[in-house]
């Protein structure tokens, strides 16, 4: 699912704290970044019409309906597509371009990549 950067504010609260009442929400994005009520409100609804959020009465409850993995591997492959002609090996060619990986980093990758073998 894509979501748009203030959608994704929304939803980093709502990965972060579970469920929420809208208000709360409202509070946590003024504190954050400043955002006033209706901002809020207007994001979540978008959040809402989307499919990311389910909203519940009494009290305007939030619930998450996407976890921050499938948002991540949906715009992670988004962005292969768009970028690297969905390669994922131009991708990680380019990732790794002149950088420097510890041994540790490297077994790591090594593990993971037996790991989807």
């Amino acid at each position: 699912m894509k979501l748009f950067d203030s959608e994704r504010k929304v939803m980093e609260a709502l990965w972060q704290k579970g469920e929420l009442p809208a208000g709360q929400i409202v509070k946590i994005l003024k504190e954050e970044i400043g955002w006033n009520r209706n901002t809020t409100y207007t994001v979540i609804k978008k959040c809402v019409d989307k499919g990311a959020v389910k909203r519940e009465e009494p009290g305007f409850i939030c619930k998450a309906l996407v976890s921050r993995k499938e948002v991540q591997e949906y715009e992670t492959e988004e962005l292969i597509d768009k970028m690297f002609d969905g390669s994922r090996e131009k991708f990680f060619a380019a990732f790794l371009d002149g950088k420097k990986l510890s041994k540790q980093e490297v077994d790591q990758l090594k593990k993971l990549i037996n790991d989807l073998s």
